[in-house]
């Protein structure tokens, strides 16, 4: 079950549940769009994976699975980052 985690890892923009911009790669490293998109180039900085949409959890299940409420915040150095996109942002996420 995903955590729904609170926050973005990068930038620590408040991602909560109900929000329609968080972005999470296979591992569920949680960014908002605009760093998943726009800074990362949809290459997770962890992984190297792709990023998709989160879910939102519907309201009768969050009581019962609440969302995670332990922020993430671990901001990445861009200049090593960078090495990663360019070796990967080229490649389809499913040859990667």
């Amino acid at each position: 079950m995903l955590e729904i985690r609170p926050n973005c890892e990068h930038c620590n923009k408040e991602l909560p549940n109900t929000s329609t911009e968080a972005m999470i790669c296979s591992f569920e490293c949680t960014y908002c769009n605009t760093c998943a998109m726009e800074i990362f180039e949809n290459v997770c900085p962890s992984c190297s994976g792709n990023f998709v949409p989160r879910p939102i959890r519907p309201q009768k299940a969050i009581e019962k699975y609440p969302a995670s409420t332990k922020p993430i915040f671990k901001p990445k150095n861009l200049e090593k980052v960078r090495m990663t996109i360019a070796q990967y942002k080229s490649i389809p996420p499913e040859k990667r």
